[in-house]
């Protein structure tokens, strides 16, 4: 089923809903029903876009942490992840 259709199922089973808590008719007024198919519909398109815009935005952030990773920690000699040490140690005096 594609987002609109499922939009539109959605806005119209709320304002059903609506309807059957307050104990009225079901198509009550059936404008309501047409607007919360239409809005319905919108949303789930809305949430769709967001959630595959989501995908790509994370794609490209792991894509960057990882390639910051590879110049960070592969390309570099071992010795050079470890600080030079001093060769002689300060004495403490007592």
């Amino acid at each position: 089923m594609s987002a609109t259709v499922v939009g539109a199922l959605l806005g119209l089973g709320t304002q059903m809903y609506s309807n059957a808590l307050r104990k009225l008719p079901y198509m009550r007024h059936p404008w309501e029903h047409v607007l919360g198919m239409g809005l319905g519909a919108v949303f789930v398109n809305q949430l769709s876009q967001w959630n595959a815009r989501l995908e790509q935005d994370l794609d490209k952030m792991i894509e960057k942490a990882r390639a910051a990773n590879e110049r960070r920690y592969l390309g570099l000699p071992l010795l050079s992840l470890f600080p030079p040490f001093p060769l002689s140690f300060p004495h403490s005096s007592l």
